[in-house]
């Protein structure tokens, strides 16, 4: 314990947070650029190989040129999923086929034969139990 006192254990911590913290930067930056679809095929390539071989000042470059429409390009990207999500609810919510008449649909027509006299109370309730069980 005397090898590595207190204060390595938090330098040691710090340099593993920002190990981890570059490499969420990125892969968020390698996810926006080819994210993009303004961008053209040599424009991505030019990126990537800048990113690639000089990463920190490639990874900061983009970050000043191009940071605040990574901003723009999520929000946009969002909202396309969020509208996409919405419209295939719809549809397969208007696109369910109907498979008959439910419990509910039957128990209310129940309850109207029984109301009006057509049927007695024990068919009711013979029909009732059928519907439930079944």
């Amino acid at each position: 314990m005397d090898d590595y006192p207190l204060l390595n254990a938090f330098l040691t911590m710090l340099w593993f947070f920002l190990w981890v913290l570059w490499f969420v930067m990125l892969f968020r930056v390698f996810g926006d650029i080819f994210r993009d679809h303004e961008l053209s095929g040599w424009a991505k390539a030019g990126w990537t190989l800048f990113v690639c071989v000089l990463p920190f000042l490639g990874i900061f470059v983009y970050l000043i040129a191009r940071g605040r429409g990574m901003g723009e390009r999520d929000v946009r990207q969002m909202q396309r999923q969020e509208e996409q999500f919405r419209s295939y609810v719809q549809e397969a919510a208007v696109g369910a086929p109907a498979t008959g008449p439910t419990h509910v649909d039957e128990l209310t027509k129940l309850a109207g034969l029984h109301d009006h006299g057509d049927i007695t109370d024990a068919e009711y309730e013979r029909a009732k139990a059928k519907v439930l069980a079944g």
